[in-house]
């Protein structure tokens, strides 16, 4: 009878609880007020890539090691072929490696490898996944990766945005 009355109670307790639960802050912002998704959007990184007379945009995402690449830029860097299905370079020094870390990958991702230290573009899928300690994903390519697509190493320069 005891197991029942406390079981009985810790219910009663949690519906309760859950009853309630204050959600007065949920829609009391002013409605100009900016909103989460507002202060999202101003954070979004853009930059750009020039390979030859082709130009590629992309978006970093918000983290630690997408700004450390960022305080980079500009950057001029040989990019070598990789496995038929990236293209890399070594960066000038090493940058924050408090992304999450990933074995695999997407076509047009930026990524940054730390042994390398290097970033790297992903211009095709082989299935492979990549070896320890994985990479960090830094940004993805919004359009144009298929000038990655190329046999040997592309000169490409690296630089934020106009449009920021």
């Amino acid at each position: 009878m005891r197991r029942k009355f406390l079981a009985f109670a810790f219910v009663i307790a949690f519906v309760h609880a859950g009853c309630g639960a204050d959600n007065s802050t949920a829609n009391s912002a002013p409605p100009n007020s900016p909103t989460k998704t507002s202060t999202l959007e101003s954070k979004i990184m853009k930059i750009r890539l020039k390979v030859e007379n082709k130009v590629m945009a992309a978006t970093l995402i918000e983290s630690k090691t997408s700004r450390d690449f960022i305080s980079l830029l500009p950057l001029t860097l040989t990019m070598n072929d990789l496995f038929h299905r990236e293209k890399f370079a070594h960066l000038p020094r090493a940058i924050s490696e408090e992304g999450k870390r990933t074995h695999s990958y997407e076509v047009g991702q930026m990524v940054y490898w730390s042994p390398g230290p290097d970033v790297a573009i992903f211009y095709r899928n082989d299935g492979e996944k990549i070896p320890n300690p994985g990479i960090i994903v830094i940004g993805k390519i919004d359009s144009g990766v298929a000038a990655l697509d190329v046999a040997g190493s592309v000169k490409v320069t690296i630089e934020l945005h106009d449009e920021q």
